[in-house]
């Protein structure tokens, strides 16, 4: 099973303080959008070192929606992007994916 992503760092870091979550949430809701568009477009411009420091802002917010794995796996992904190598590409958006539907459900 693949992993999901979930809000628990967040409400753990939040100590049950509901607007620090919702602020917290709404910067991930603004902003990792933005981010995987633009990751795509420099992607699609083989601008590979742009695209390396977009996944490096966006493996943060994986990390903070418990993806553990798409954390390490970004991580990795932008060390190759650096030395132009695109072979997690489809992984890495697959994580993009359903941290997109995620965000889209909590909404």
């Amino acid at each position: 099973m693949t992993e999901q992503p979930n809000l628990d760092y967040i409400k753990e870091i939040s100590g049950g303080n509901e607007d620090f979550e919702k602020k917290f949430l709404t910067i991930i809701q603004t902003e990792f959008p933005k981010e995987k568009s633009d990751y795509i477009e420099n992607l699609e411009r083989s601008d590979l070192e742009e695209s390396a420091k977009i996944v490096h802002k966006i493996k943060h917010k994986l990390g903070i929606l418990g993806l553990t794995g798409g954390y390490k796996l970004a991580v990795k992904y932008e060390e190759d992007l650096k030395h132009g190598d695109t072979k997690l590409k489809e992984e890495f958006y697959q994580i993009l994916q359903s941290v997109e539907e995620f965000i889209l459900k909590i909404a």
